[in-house]
């Protein structure tokens, strides 16, 4: 068995690959900028980050030397009233100082490194300054001002010397986190600096040798227009020309057995006469590249019914051949170019079955299916001898090649399948929407 798959446009690797990697060089420059920048983006909110920590630390220690002097300047008032009225007031400004500090702390951006005592800071402050509140306010009540005094002094300085100690260990911090971004700003700068005149450079060598690949593939696209001129004229003479002399040579040979009836033999000959005549007028559209006029109207079964016809009447010795042509579903005009490439693959196989095979049955099938247009010919003769299936042919014959060359053209799959002894059987499949010609 042997088979020929779905024809398709080839634009050369050459230009397939110096397409993709001028996207991959693109792709990759600019990602290789946006990732710098990235970087960059990333360095610089640790920064902003340790800034709102220096900054939320710094109003932390205002706001507790704040405390500090307002509820020193209660004890030395020594007005108990006052100082009863004003420690509310106090505490519910402490606790909203210390809650807004850990709504900053809880705000910073991502990546950001809290300093490790931070959060230990703030839940001392919010257990220890309101507890000192409470305290010196009893010791108020009882009129013992000589005690308020030192406890004001004494029992505020550890708080203050702690968020002195954070205020410092993240001022370091912070300046840390100044030098590395300033370090890793210029190590990118540096970076970006090689990234675009490579990527810039690199995109136009090879723009440069994509442009002259296309120029290139033109070229070669041209050729090979040519060439596949010159196939399909040699498609053409093989089809037409060399069949029909081949069946004018039978014809001659068959002749010269009726010589000694010469009224016989005198219309022979003119069948020989319009057997040429057809087989010039056939060359003639051949080389000129012109449609067969078996196929004018379209009707592909009639066609190949007639040329199945006249092989049959050629047949001049052997047992009659029961030749026919069936036809499934409803009938399609087909685009001009599958038409007769259909027609000559078929008129091909027809033609192999009738010289041949010795088969005395022949059956064409035309099927047109929504998805497919099918064309099966089979029969059931001798075969064909595994080694010429397999190697496209006979030496110096090109029937089977010139087959599987027009499947290509009409973007089917042609399938060949032959036995000894058990016939042959050659089935193109071509899709719907190449095959019928669009409605107008």
């Amino acid at each position: 068995m042997a088979t020929v798959g779905t024809g398709s446009f080839n634009l050369g690797p050459r230009l397939m690959l110096t397409f993709a990697a001028l996207i991959v060089l693109i792709l990759g420059g600019n990602g290789l900028v946006v990732l710098q920048f990235r970087t960059t983006y990333n360095e610089a909110e640790r920064l902003r980050g340790a800034n709102e920590q220096l900054v939320a630390v710094l109003r932390l220690q205002a706001n507790v030397l704040s405390f500090h002097r307002r509820l020193d300047d209660l004890a030395r008032s020594m007005d108990v009233n006052r100082l009863v009225a004003e420690a509310e007031s106090l505490r519910r400004t402490l606790r909203e100082q210390i809650q807004q500090t850990r709504t900053v702390i809880a705000n910073l951006p991502s990546g950001t490194v809290v300093a490790p005592s931070f959060l230990p800071t703030l839940d001392t402050i919010d257990v220890a300054l309101p507890g000192e509140i409470d305290a010196i306010v009893e010791l108020a009540k009882s009129v013992d001002w000589g005690a308020i005094q030192p406890r004001v002094a004494y029992e505020l300085s550890p708080n203050e010397d702690q968020t002195a100690m954070l205020v410092d260990s993240i001022n370091r911090q912070a300046d840390g986190e100044l030098a590395r971004t300033v370090a890793e700003t210029r190590s990118i700068q540096r970076r970006i600096l090689i990234i675009v005149p490579a990527t810039a450079l690199s995109t136009f060598f090879i723009a440069t040798f994509f442009g002259w690949s296309i120029a290139r593939r033109f070229i070669e696209l041209r050729l090979e227009e040519r060439v596949v001129e010159r196939t399909r004229i040699a498609r053409e003479l093989h089809d037409t020309l060399l069949q029909s002399f081949q069946a004018v040579i039978l014809h001659l040979h068959a002749v010269t057995y009726i010589l000694d009836r010469p009224a016989e033999a005198r219309e022979k000959l003119k069948d020989l006469v319009e057997m040429g005549s057809q087989a010039i007028a056939e060359g003639r559209n051949a080389v000129l590249g012109m449609r067969s006029s078996t196929l004018t109207k379209n009707d592909l079964a009639s066609a190949l019914a007639t040329a199945g016809e006249r092989l049959a009447s050629e047949q001049n010795a052997g047992s009659p051949v029961d030749f026919r042509v069936v036809v499934e579903g409803e009938s399609r005009d087909l685009h001009p170019i599958v038409r007769d490439e259909v027609y000559r693959i078929a008129s091909e196989a027809t033609c192999n079955a009738f010289r041949h095979s010795g088969a005395n049955r022949i059956e064409i099938e035309i099927c047109y299916d929504n998805r497919h247009l099918r064309l099966r010919v089979e029969d059931n003769g001798k075969g064909i001898d595994p080694r010429v299936l397999d190697g496209g042919g006979c030496e110096g014959h090109y029937g089977l090649l010139g087959m599987c060359e027009r499947a290509k053209l009409t973007w089917g799959k042609l399938t060949l399948r032959s036995k000894p002894d058990s016939g042959t059987r050659v089935e193109l499949t071509s899709p719907a929407s190449f095959a019928y010609a669009k409605s107008t």
